[in-house]
């Protein structure tokens, strides 16, 4: 038996054992996606593309792979092919931060020609150069879950501590856009969500102690600055690290950069990520400027405020969280869709009226009512468009209608969801 036919042999016998083929097939097609498409093993490391797009996203990249983690200590070489890629996001951060996805070799291919302010060498490695906080949150978040489930330590290098300290320093300036930052990016001939206004410097923002983000995990633009669930990632993300360099590598230098950045971010998200709201009242914000402007909504793309409990970030049974999710599961979230077919969150990032199955999996993984995980399953089953896979979005009326048929990162958190909700599968 292959190795990925092991890793996957107890949840798949499981659903054969319920009468559940379709979804066994599913969940068997989805948790093989990344390991059989997108890893490409190149001189001791590890580059994943995407799906359908030839590059490596550093969100995505730690994403797809974390199913994976639970078996990482058994199969050394699952251990061994995430350590690897883990130690190309390291490389990939210390040639430029600001960058959200990156090329195999120095190519010079992207995904546009774009007006920025590259670090010197970088340009021909990177893709894409939209700065977001999460391209920063999620290799750390990957790094923590790789070291928690292995006990490995073998990639706690200096290219790793060099990068933690360019993390620290880029979410440092970003507290002081306007006034310490050199970051922009400007665009032509395309969407207004695809670029940066005022120059490519983004819109206004005032000092809050959060730290300011250019684009979504969408890679849409920011309308404000503050990207509330990207900034309580970044907390989290801040707590994961502070762990790791106390325990493994102690640096005193950075773990008290680490906890004031992360004392100071929180301070910020307890003064302006709360709003409240006439019919759900106290609610967390998806965007602030910090000078009483704010927007509520929320989008498909992790981190959203949705998954806040499934990051670590508040618990699941959190008030504000509570109040917040009836909201976003309600038509006063300008993204959530309804249809005949399903039922859910989307993003402006797709066509209107498309829902995302990485949403419909947020929804269940964060979920604590059995009767809506198995709803949420029953869903999935239904829209895949026969295709056995995840698609990017779905139309809520007609799911043959869907956007990328190749999209790694859905799979794999279609593998997570269904890996909890077959709990609860009689």
């Amino acid at each position: 038996m292959k190795l990925i036919d092991r890793m996957k042999a107890p949840v798949y016998d499981r659903l054969i054992a319920l009468g559940r083929g379709k979804l066994a097939e599913m969940y068997s097609r989805c948790f093989e996606s990344t390991w059989e498409t997108t890893l490409q093993r190149s001189e001791g490391t590890v580059f994943l593309v995407t799906g359908d797009i030839p590059a490596m996203w550093l969100r995505d990249s730690s994403a797809q792979v974390y199913h994976y983690l639970p078996f990482a200590r058994e199969y050394q070489e699952v251990g061994d092919a995430v350590c690897q890629l883990m130690k190309r996001q390291f490389m990939y951060i210390n040639l430029d931060p600001y960058a959200n996805a990156f090329n195999r070799e120095p190519n010079g291919a992207c995904w546009e020609h774009d007006d920025t302010n590259f670090a010197p060498d970088a340009e021909p490695w990177i893709w894409e150069r939209k700065y977001e906080i999460d391209s920063l949150c999620y290799p750390i978040r990957l790094a923590h879950g790789f070291w928690k489930h292995t006990g490995r330590t073998d990639w706690l290098d200096d290219s790793f501590i060099k990068a933690a300290g360019a993390i620290l320093t880029v979410w440092e300036t970003e507290q002081h856009h306007a006034e310490k930052s050199d970051y922009y990016f400007n665009r032509t001939n395309c969407p207004v969500s695809d670029t940066l206004p005022c120059g490519g410097r983004g819109n206004p923002v005032a000092y809050t102690g959060m730290t300011w983000s250019g684009f979504r995990p969408s890679d849409d633009a920011c309308r404000y600055g503050y990207l509330i669930p990207a900034n309580f990632f970044a907390v989290r993300a801040l707590e994961m690290l502070m762990e790791m360099l106390s325990s493994i590598r102690p640096d005193e230098s950075l773990i008290a950069r680490a906890q004031n950045l992360h004392d100071e971010i929180k301070q910020g998200l307890e003064r302006h990520a709360v709003v409240e709201h006439p019919e759900f009242g106290s609610v967390y914000a998806y965007e602030a400027d910090g000078m009483g402007n704010y927007h509520l909504m929320d989008d498909a793309n992790v981190p959203s405020l949705l998954s806040l409990p499934y990051l670590g970030c508040v618990p699941a049974d959190d008030p504000v969280y509570l109040n917040t999710r009836k909201m976003l599961l309600s038509p006063v979230n300008p993204y959530y869709y309804e249809g005949t077919a399903a039922r859910g969150i989307g993003s402006p990032h797709t066509p209107p009226g498309y829902v995302w199955p990485i949403s419909l999996c947020i929804q269940g993984l964060t979920s604590t009512d059995p009767e809506e995980i198995l709803a949420l399953a029953d869903t999935l089953t239904a829209i895949d468009a026969d295709t056995f896979l995840m698609h990017e979005g779905v139309d809520v009326n007609n799911p043959a209608n869907f956007t990328r048929e190749w999209f790694a990162w859905a799979n794999s958190i279609f593998s997570e969801f269904i890996e909890k909700a077959v709990q609860y599968m009689q």
